[in-house]
């Protein structure tokens, strides 16, 4: 995976993906948005605009993009297990707990029927069901490889993710205060709704401490959901590559990826506490700029002609599950 020669024939694109990630976390220092989401639109831009040629069969380019958007990815899913501590579900009731399983399941196959109704792929409806359902861009980058999602797909999946995600921020704060709910309810509501971990507390702290504490430890219960839900995928595709090769080989060959493993067992250090605060915070931060490197590339393999095709369609469905989400979590803090 490391060898000389590979790495060789991979410096062009890598560097190039570096580069655009260097530049969205300059460019997110001046506007509040999404790091990763910029950091794909720049790689778009890049890719198609600057670096046409990277359309083309030039090794140097190509295969260092692809390397960063899937290995370097998976690496760094396998880091981002360090910020799941599962004690943190001893902080949740059994009722938060219903409702944060009941949301993320609601979503996901929100996501997948109004693909369905709406003729979008299957697989970026998966992929907007699960961000929008679990946490954001992290559920995508580490679903996407189970599920086999092309990389037009994820690129344009995680920016509509998070421009909803983005919106939710007002929007959900202002709803819960329409509703009449309470600080606490306001927290659950905003943590088992917003996309990623800094849109949730941003939202929940706008509404008041305890909001944004509640918001914290909801939007954390979503984001351990992850481990499981991978679990699933997985054995999905296992069933499915069984039926597969009863037709074609009669065996499967689907297992359980090593960097799913690494991120159980980076999970369960961080449950355990064996590391210290500042190495786990090292890590964690590593995680999140190869993860943007990750973005960049991702942002570079995507035509701006297949975007043109889906986007209006995606953001269709993006929007119409964002606003049933928020309306089914209301409903099970309404009635919980």
């Amino acid at each position: 995976m490391f060898s000389i020669s590979k790495y060789k024939t991979y410096t062009k694109g890598l560097l190039a993906s570096i580069v655009v990630a260097i530049l969205a976390t300059t460019v997110t220092h001046f506007i509040s948005f999404s790091t990763a989401t910029v950091a794909i639109i720049l790689g778009m831009i890049v890719g198609n605009i600057f670096f046409k040629t990277f359309h083309t069969d030039e090794p140097g380019f190509k295969n260092g993009v692809k390397w960063a958007e899937k290995d370097l990815l998976m690496f760094a899913i396998a880091l981002m297990g360090i910020n799941l501590n599962f004690t943190m579900l001893a902080n949740l009731g059994v009722k938060t707990i219903l409702i944060i399983v009941l949301g993320m399941v609601f979503t996901i196959f929100m996501g997948i029927l109004l693909g369905k109704l709406f003729k979008l792929n299957p697989k970026l409806s998966l992929m907007i069901g699960i961000g929008n359902g679990v946490c954001g861009s992290s559920a995508i980058a580490a679903t996407s490889g189970v599920a086999k999602v092309q990389s037009n797909d994820i690129g344009i999946s995680i920016a509509l993710v998070n421009l909803m995600g983005t919106i939710g921020i007002f929007l959900a704060p202002a709803l819960a205060h329409m509703l009449g709910f309470s600080d606490i309810q306001a927290g659950i509501f905003t943590g088992n709704t917003l996309q990623a971990v800094g849109q949730a507390v941003a939202a929940g702290f706008s509404i008041s401490d305890e909001a944004g504490h509640y918001a914290t430890v909801v939007k954390m219960g979503r984001v351990l959901l992850l481990v499981p839900l991978v679990l699933i995928l997985i054995y999905i595709a296992k069933k499915e590559s069984q039926k597969d090769g009863e037709e074609i080989e009669g065996k499967t060959k689907v297992g359980v990826p090593s960097f799913i493993l690494w991120f159980v067992g980076f999970s369960i250090v961080a449950s355990l506490g064996w590391l210290p605060k500042e190495a786990e915070t090292f890590i964690s931060t590593f995680s999140h700029y190869i993860t943007l490197i990750a973005m960049s590339a991702i942002g570079l393999m995507i035509h701006f002609g297949t975007i043109m095709k889906t986007a209006g369609t995606a953001f269709k469905v993006s929007s119409l599950l964002f606003a049933l989400q928020l309306m089914f979590s209301a409903l099970l803090i309404s009635m919980l």
